[in-house]
């Protein structure tokens, strides 16, 4: 008698993101092994990630052979805003027209600004540079020319923020002292209520320096490399005290923290963090946010030559970790975490994301090697991407026996005239059997418009589902499948994969 197929479902494969610390035959089959230039929708599904839409039409000749190191946008109660972006040692402002902004005789070495808005005005502070100010009436300036004073060497830092009616500043040559402005008055860090604090002495773990600073439920927090303070009433900096200190556990790069509303997420040297959970966990082993990827993130850590660049999207739930240098971002899903505590995580490869703004309202900006783009639509500056889904090991249910893999049948959404390619291989080999299937192309139409006969059309919103049927052949103890396409202007989201096989002898 015929032996009957075994199937494996995965419905909604990698749901839970991508997972290449465990065993990958004893993975749960949610995870995906590779989810590259991907996302995981609302609804659930593995999908590609949206792409960027250049915004700069003029200007972009500013940049030379560089990058848009920094985005910031600017806006002050008289309904004045200005889009300032960082590249090529030079300030630009604008969008659409790219001009540079840079105050005459200023000659900038760098390009990794810390811009912040505070009480109608932005400031700039960059390590080893005088701070710039800007506003609408006078434009960007140095804090000498603003103030007409000489600008104290220990404004020269690389970290600020504005919060409780101060600017907050700290590094440069110290980076152990943190200095507050004058209440409501940016520039001024010598007269009124101004003031400083050394922390070199209550570091929990001995020497330490400040590499960021963060305004939390009334408290100041600041990160070191090693650990983090935490110092209450703070909206009074004379009379503010240390209230926590959180010891093994520190921020590697300022420009990770970002503040997603109930909590503070930073990058480690062991990987992504919150600051939550480091008060809460201090005395037990710290739970990773990127326990899913800790040691593929960790190397790509240790190759950093240049800043990380990170931002959080409350519109698309995501927080952004991106290595400009070696155009890798990974996407950390904030809609829930998993058992383990870690955030669902997808990687964006090959991919021109530099860095990030988040405007007023909700827009994602992006820096690129061509300007400033929106992450919108699904293409890369008008080209396409490549998304990619690997599952992780299946044996369905015994990894000693032989299986024949017969058909596969994928259930596909989107993808309007799309190459889909299916692949299978088999015991973790890098050389897979591919077939390759088109997606049709799918013409909405509406009720009660002209050029549509009741009846006769099809009423759909456009989207089309794709579940063909894909003979395989080969056999192994271990199977894995994927999906490849190229992303050229339409959404594409995996629903379902069904694996059918033979189970034959042990090996």
């Amino acid at each position: 008698m015929a032996q009957p197929l075994q199937s494996i479902n995965l419905i909604a494969p990698g749901f839970k993101g991508v997972n290449t610390e465990d065993s990958p035959i004893a993975q749960d089959q949610s995870f995906a092994d590779v989810a590259d230039n991907a996302v995981i929708d609302k609804r659930g599904r593995i999908a590609a990630r949206k792409g960027i839409a250049l915004i700069t039409s003029s200007g972009a000749s500013e940049l030379g052979t560089d990058y848009i190191h920094r985005i910031h946008q600017f806006f002050d109660d008289g309904g004045n805003e200005e889009v300032f972006s960082a590249t090529n040692n030079k300030i630009l402002k604008g969008t659409t027209t790219l001009t540079d902004a840079t105050p005459a005789g200023y000659t900038p070495t760098g390009n990794n600004w810390k811009i912040v808005n505070f009480n109608g005005k932005a400031y700039f502070f960059q390590n080893n540079h005088e701070p710039l100010v800007y506003d609408n009436a006078n434009g960007l300036r140095t804090f000498g020319t603003a103030t007409g004073t000489t600008t104290p060497s220990y404004l020269y830092g690389s970290e600020a923020i504005s919060a409780y009616g101060r600017l907050w500043t700290v590094g440069g040559s110290d980076t152990q002292t943190i200095y507050w402005s004058d209440l409501l008055i940016g520039t001024d860090f010598t007269g009124g209520s101004s003031g400083s604090i050394n922390v070199s002495k209550v570091w929990p773990d001995g020497a330490d320096e400040v590499v960021a600073l963060a305004a939390h439920n009334n408290f100041l927090l600041v990160f070191g490399k090693h650990s983090i303070l935490a110092y209450a009433n703070a909206f009074s900096p004379a009379t503010m005290v240390l209230a926590d200190t959180v010891a093994g556990v520190g921020c590697i790069d300022r420009n990770s923290v970002q503040h997603i509303g109930t909590d503070v997420l930073f990058l480690s040297a062991s990987g992504l963090r919150s600051f939550g959970r480091a008060i809460q966990e201090k005395s037990l082993p710290i739970s990773d946010l990127s326990a899913n990827i800790k040691t593929e993130l960790i190397e790509a850590i240790q190759l950093l030559t240049e800043p990380a660049q990170s931002v959080y999207s409350a519109e698309n739930s995501f927080y952004l970790l991106s290595f400009p240098e070696n155009n890798t971002t990974y996407c950390f899903d904030l809609k829930g975490t998993l058992e383990n505590g870690a955030y669902r995580v997808t990687k964006w490869v090959s991919a021109p994301f530099k860095s990030f703004a988040v405007q007023r309202d909700g827009t994602l900006l992006v820096g690129t090697g061509s300007g400033i783009g929106q992450y919108t639509g699904y293409s890369d500056l008008t080209n396409s991407y490549r998304f990619r889904y690997y599952s992780p090991g299946l044996t369905f249910g015994d990894p000693s026996k032989i299986k024949i893999l017969k058909k596969l049948r994928p259930t596909v959404v989107g993808g309007d005239s799309a190459s889909v390619f299916v692949k299978w291989g088999y015991d973790f080999s890098t050389s897979y059997n591919t077939k390759e299937f088109g997606v049709g192309n799918q013409v909405p139409y509406y009720y009660n418009t002209s050029e549509t006969e009741f009846n006769i059309a099809e009423f759909t919103g456009g989207v089309i589902t794709t579940r063909p049927p894909i003979n395989a052949s080969g056999n192994g103890s271990v199977i894995t499948v994927g999906l490849e396409a190229d992303i050229n202007g339409f959404p594409f989201s995996v629903q379902e994969i069904n694996v059918l096989a033979l189970i034959g002898r042990i090996v």
